[in-house]
């Protein structure tokens, strides 16, 4: 078994080339059972969420051996604090015939590359095709693989970022101009939504930071937090004027607060959903239909992601 490290995760992949991995990936499918959630209480600070992701390549369909992945990770939202990212994980990607280990991945930096190229699918198929300016809520490890990713896939001219804390907005900021990108950071966040052509939420907020009132038509609004039904990034008005649109129709029913939470206030039901990634992969919805739509994709990570960029990553590193 090889060890593959964060730089090697790095080194293996890029953004369109994930895309379009991705986009094969979701088209051919594969055996991903809802991941387990497991909440760890603690006597002091904020709880941690214990992930399991387990998925292999349909061995029915009779093509090849292929791979069997899981991956865990923990999120823990005070290591804002300790400076750390709030996602830390490992991927084991095994044979798909013997079982066999075959690579332990870093799991941090392999979640955020398919996270963010998994908005990037969305994006192609949701944004508009003249889309340039791009709102970053939130800066934190994702922030700037979600801007690589949006850019993959349309005219991003000018990017905006704005978070809580403002010195860490401004971080992103320079990490991104150091890239060649026009790239500011903002306070002023409902100024900024109604300026942008994609909203791109990347938070672990419990409250509503994008506001429906506040988007202009042709918007396209990617929410990559509220993995959990307690929390959201969007308000109730924000889905009544979307089509909206999901990684997992499972997932994103189950788990995703802005999902779970908009069909209890009855500002969505779950036949509103327009199409999964499943269903826009393989063409049987063609996503925007014009030029003033606003459309809403919500992602809560799926395991066959994981898993595509798994094995990706592992045939690119093996000489």
């Amino acid at each position: 078994m090889i060890t593959i490290t964060a730089n090697d995760v790095d080194n293996c992949l890029t953004y369109a080339g994930l895309v379009d991995t991705l986009r094969e990936a979701f088209r051919a499918g594969a055996v991903q059972p809802v991941r387990h959630h497991h909440t760890i209480e603690r006597a002091k600070g904020s709880a941690s969420t214990l992930l399991l992701m387990p998925a292999w390549n349909d061995f029915t369909a009779g093509e090849g051996d292929g791979h069997i992945g899981v991956k865990i990770a923990a999120v823990s939202p005070d290591n804002n604090a300790a400076g750390l990212p709030a996602v830390m994980g490992v991927y084991l990607l095994l044979d798909g015939t013997t079982g066999e280990p075959r690579a332990l991945i870093d799991g941090q930096r392999l979640t955020l590359w398919r996270t963010a190229c998994a908005s990037g699918l969305a994006t192609s198929y949701l944004a508009r095709n003249d889309a340039s300016r791009l709102l970053l809520v939130g800066a934190g490890a994702l922030a700037p693989h979600l801007a690589r990713a949006h850019a993959s896939q349309r005219p991003i001219r000018e990017v905006t970022i704005w978070n809580r804390t403002p010195a860490n907005a401004e971080k992103v900021a320079e990490t991104l101009r150091q890239e060649g990108m026009d790239v500011k950071a903002t306070d002023e966040l409902e100024t900024a939504i109604g300026r942008a052509d994609i909203v791109s939420c990347a938070t672990l907020s419990t409250v509503p930071l994008v506001r429906g009132s506040l988007l202009r038509p042709g918007t396209h609004v990617d929410l990559v937090g509220a993995f959990s039904p307690t929390m959201r990034e969007s308000d109730d008005e924000t889905l009544s004027r979307a089509s909206v649109f999901v990684d997992t129709r499972a997932g994103a029913t189950k788990e995703a607060g802005d999902i779970v939470q908009g069909i209890e206030s009855g500002a969505l039901t779950a036949d509103d959903i327009k199409a999964d990634l499943f269903e826009l992969t393989r063409g049987e919805h063609a996503g925007r239909q014009n030029a003033d739509e606003i459309t809403l994709f919500k992602s809560v990570g799926a395991a066959i992601e994981d898993l595509a960029a798994g094995i990706a990553v592992y045939r690119a590193f093996m000489p």
